[in-house]
């Protein structure tokens, strides 16, 4: 198995392949992201970009699966504390075939756990031109050689890396009170805050997700999660983050519905997000609930006719116990 003593700073390693098909990208976003840009080709050509793209978390999510493939199911590996920044760079579309590139960029040992260590990787995930279409830094912990970190050996990867919908959903649950009407860019004010809505994650919803995404034992498994660092079944980072993005365009569809459809303003796509942690592993049973707040806004230069606005996003559990949360922005219409 790879530990953490075999990852030397600046050691490169290219490897996977994923082929994303259009119904691939409408089959995610339905059910994470459904906005025209990532499920409707026709309405698609009227957006931001002018055709049908993947979201950006369903490219996280493909990243992800590559890399536990390709490093994290042959090796020691005992998740992530979070992400500190990720970029969109290109859009993902239709036909792209997708691989991954690693670079170490530095290791430390764990001071309080001395059989652990962690390894800091910048991640990319290239098209079938190699270019990058995402770009992400983040740490993962590794344990170190000779600590007694157990291997499950199972097939793990025998479900492709196509989202199928469990048999049993948890539907998102809207949150109570009067839903405001749709902004443009000049009416958001720094400071408003949101709540989103919340999401019971079941057993079903957890594996399902990382069956596709996240295959690693202690989100497949309950019996390997009981014997892992998590102590039981836990929900991948990136189905955390994914049932955010959900709970947002749920909540902007009751903005838009609480306005003239027609005069809303339109949202484009996020160019990225940083300081994402996953503060508490999210287990069967916990009740998240989503929150978003406003922190800053600022004209686009390149694009006079929108605006980009920034927010902190935040995932509660029922314990009032804070799960989640990342920094991101986002393309917003400005009046005309």
């Amino acid at each position: 198995m790879i530990c953490f003593e075999d990852f030397i700073a600046g050691e490169t390693a290219q490897a996977g392949s994923i082929s994303i098909s259009q119904s691939d990208i409408i089959a995610y976003a339905s059910r994470y992201d459904a906005q025209d840009f990532h499920t409707d080709p026709i309405a698609a050509r009227q957006s931001f970009v002018g055709t049908l793209i993947a979201s950006g978390w369903h490219s996280c999510s493909l990243l992800m699966r590559l890399i536990a493939e390709n490093v994290l199911l042959d090796s020691t590996a005992m998740g992530a504390p979070g992400i500190e920044e990720v970029k969109w760079l290109r859009p993902v579309k239709p036909g792209d075939r997708l691989s991954a590139r690693r670079t170490v960029l530095e290791s430390k040992a764990s001071r309080s756990r001395p059989e652990m260590g962690l390894v800091r990787f910048r991640f990319e995930l290239l098209n079938q031109r190699d270019e990058p279409v995402l770009e992400q830094t983040n740490w993962i912990m590794f344990g170190r050689r000779g600590s007694a970190i157990t291997f499950y050996p199972g097939d793990w990867l025998a479900h492709p890396p196509l989202y199928v919908r469990p048999a049993v959903e948890s539907p998102l649950e809207e949150p109570r009170g009067e839903i405001e009407s749709a902004r443009f860019f000049e009416e958001l004010e720094i400071g408003s805050s949101h709540e989103l809505g919340s999401f019971l994650f079941t057993a079903e919803e957890i594996i399902t997700f990382a069956r596709s995404f996240d295959p690693q034992p202690f989100h497949m498994d309950a019996e390997a999660a009981a014997k892992s660092s998590f102590g039981r079944l836990a929900a991948s980072g990136w189905h955390t983050g994914s049932v955010w993005m959900a709970a947002m365009v749920a909540h902007r569809k009751r903005q838009v519905a609480a306005s003239l459809p027609e005069t809303a303003p339109r949202l484009g796509p996020s160019p990225g997000f940083n300081n994402l942690r996953w503060s508490k592993p999210v287990f069967v049973g916990d009740r998240i609930t989503y929150h978003s707040a406003v922190t800053d806004k600022r004209a686009s230069a390149s694009r006079p006719q929108w605006g980009l606005f920034f927010h902190h996003n935040t995932g509660v559990n029922q314990h009032g116990e804070e799960v989640f949360s990342f920094d991101g922005c986002a393309f917003v219409e400005r009046r005309s």
